[in-house]
C-alpha cells in the first residue's frame, strides 16, 4: 500500500459538481469569476443540485421554496434560549440546532430522490434562520422572522440586524455565498459523502460536515484572520508582527491552499469588496493592513491569500460578529453539501480506506497476574 498523509493528490470519486483545473474553479463548468460578478446565490443552489442554470420559472420557483421552508422550530429557538449561550461556539449551536431540525421533519428517514431533495430545500432554508437566531438571542435580543420579499442574501442581513440592508451590502453578502458555495473534495464535504454513504440521512451527513467546517485549518479560517488584523491594529504595525510570526514558524491564517499553486481564484473578488466596504464604513484600515500582509507573505514566501483572507474584512464590514464568520461558511457551503450529498446517493459506494499498520507485531495475551 501507499500511504498518502491527508489523501492528498489522491482522487477518491467522480463528481460533476465542481472542478478545479489549472487553479480555475468552476461549477459545473461555469467559471468562478464568471458566477461572481453576475449570478445570485440562489442560481448557484440551481446550478450545484440541477447541473443547470435555471430559467425564470425555475428560479422563481426554487426561490419561492426556499422562503417558504425558512422558519424553524420553536423548540430550536428554545433550546437556544436554555443553553449556556455565552459559553457556547456559534458552530457548536449550529451543529445541535441541524440535529434538532431532523427530529421534526416527518420524512428525516425516506431515502427517494423526491424527499431528499425536498429535505435539501428546508436545510439550506433554515440554516440562515437558525444562524441569525443565535446571534440575536445571545445578546438579549428575539429572533426575527424571515421575509419572503427579500433575496437569500438579502434576507439573512436583515434577520441578523433587523434593518434591511442596502444593494452594497447585499451584493457584498450574496458574492461571498456565491464564493464559498463549493469546493469539490473540500475536508468537510468528503466528511459529508463518508456519513451518507453508509446510507445514514441527510441531516447526519450535514451535521457530520459542520463539525469538519468548525476546524481552524477549515472554516475557521477567517475567524482567526481577523483576530490577527485586531491583534495588528495598524498597517505601521504590520511588517514587526508577520516578522515575528515567521520567526517563530507560526502559520499565518488566510494564506495558502492545498490545491492552489499559484493563488485561490476567489480571493481577489473578496479583495475588491473590502476595499469598497471598508471605505464605505471609514474603516479603510482593515483593507490596508490586509494588503500590507499579503505584500509581506508573499515576498517572503510567494504564498499567495486565500478566500478566507479578504473575507475577514467584508463580513466585518459588514457588522458581523467575528465567531458568526464559519457558520456563515455554512450558509454558503450547505449548497454544495447538499449537491454533493445528493450525488452520492445516486451513485453510492461506502467509503472505506485503509491505514498502514505501524504499532507493535504479534503479541501474546499475559493474565494480569502475571503482568510486570
Amino acid at each position: 500500500m501507499t500511504v498518502t498523509r491527508g489523501l492528498e493528490g489522491v482522487v477518491a470519486t467522480t463528481s460533476s459538481i465542481s472542478s478545479i483545473i489549472d487553479d480555475t474553479l468552476t461549477y459545473v463548468g461555469y467559471n468562478i469569476d464568471d458566477l461572481a460578478v453576475n449570478a445570485s446565490f440562489e442560481e448557484v443552489i440551481y446550478l450545484l443540485w440541477h447541473r443547470k442554470l435555471p430559467n425564470k420559472e425555475e428560479l422563481a420557483q426554487l426561490t419561492k421554496q426556499l422562503a417558504d421552508s425558512a422558519d424553524i422550530p420553536q423548540a430550536v429557538i428554545d433550546h437556544f434560549k436554555a443553553m449556556p449561550i455565552n459559553k457556547v461556539h456559534p458552530m457548536g449551536a449550529l451543529r445541535s440546532a441541524v440535529s434538532i431540525l431532523g427530529e421534526f421533519d416527518d420524512e428525516a428517514e425516506a431515502m427517494d430522490e423526491e424527499a431528499n431533495y425536498r429535505k435539501a430545500i428546508r436545510i439550506q432554508a433554515k440554516i440562515p434562520t437558525i444562524t441569525t437566531a443565535f446571534a440575536r438571542i445571545r445578546k438579549g435580543l428575539e429572533p426575527i422572522a424571515p421575509r419572503n420579499d427579500l433575496s437569500f442574501a438579502g434576507n439573512f442581513l436583515y434577520m441578523l440586524t433587523g434593518e434591511e440592508p442596502d444593494s452594497i451590502a447585499i451584493e457584498a453578502f450574496n458574492k461571498a455565498l456565491v464564493l464559498h458555495a463549493d469546493h469539490e473534495l473540500n475536508a468537510s464535504t468528503f466528511t459529508a459523502r463518508v456519513c451518507v454513504a453508509t446510507l445514514s440521512d441527510i441531516y447526519s451527513g450535514i451535521v457530520a460536515a459542520i463539525g469538519a467546517l468548525k476546524g481552524p485549518l477549515h472554516g475557521g479560517a477567517n475567524e482567526r484572520v481577523m483576530k490577527m488584523l485586531a491583534e495588528i491594529g495598524d498597517v505601521t504595525n504590520v511588517e514587526p508582527y508577520i516578522q515575528q510570526k515567521m520567526v517563530n514558524k507560526e502559520k499565518i491564517m488566510g494564506f495558502g491552499h492545498r490545491v492552489y499553486r499559484f493563488g485561490d481564484p476567489r480571493a481577489k473578488h473578496l479583495k475588491e469588496m473590502s476595499e469598497k466596504l471598508t471605505k464605505l464604513t471609514g474603516e479603510p484600515k482593515w483593507y490596508d493592513m490586509s494588503v500590507a500582509i499579503e505584500k509581506t507573505v508573499t515576498a517572503e514566501k510567494d504564498i499567495p491569500p486565500n478566500v478566507d483572507f479578504y473575507s475577514a474584512s467584508v463580513y466585518h464590514s459588514l457588522g458581523i460578529d467575528h465567531d458568526l464568520f464559519t457558520p456563515i461558511f455554512a450558509v454558503s457551503r450547505a449548497s454544495g453539501w447538499l449537491a454533493h450529498i445528493l450525488e452520492q446517493y445516486d451513485n453510492n459506494r461506502l467509503i472505506r480506506p485503509r491505514a498502514e499498520y505501524t504499532g507493535p507485531g504479534m503479541q501474546v495475551y499475559v493474565p494480569v497476574d502475571e503482568r510486570m
